[in-house]
């Protein structure tokens, strides 16, 4: 190969980078936020994260809460739910599926519990002595 020929390809190489490059970087600075600077819940909240109805025979409801963006409530009894990087949301009943949205997580906490009952465990991260990983009463 010529010098003038490796050259070229080089600077293509190095063109066709940048342009990638470039567009990745846009499109992540195109795309809208999910939360206000400082973690604070933005004022566009999505829709769902106020919810109150019966789902399988279980109450549920969520309202936003200060301290933790929403507040979730199974039968009357607190479900910790952890937001994740991509936006979804996490339930200590299932640790392995993300949801898009506070309410479809409590759903599939639901779904996941059947009828057992939601322990106390289930409003903290991770297991406790004389609670199940999945919130399931012993």
């Amino acid at each position: 190969m010529t010098v003038p020929r490796r050259l070229a390809l080089r600077s293509l190489f190095a063109l066709t980078v940048a342009v990638f490059t470039g567009g990745a970087l846009t499109r992540i600075a195109m795309t809208p936020r999910s939360r206000a600077a400082g973690g604070a819940p933005a004022t566009d909240a999505p829709s769902g994260e106020t919810f109150d109805e019966m789902y399988r025979g279980r109450r549920i409801q969520g309202r936003p809460a200060p301290a933790d963006g929403i507040e979730v409530l199974v039968d009357d009894r607190p479900l910790h739910l952890m937001r994740c990087a991509d936006g979804g949301y996490l339930t200590p009943i299932d640790h392995y599926e993300t949801h898009p949205t506070p309410l479809a997580a409590t759903r599939a906490a639901v779904d996941e519990l059947g009828s057992a009952p939601l322990t106390r465990f289930a409003a903290a991260h991770g297991v406790h002595p004389g609670g199940s990983p999945r919130g399931l009463h012993a």
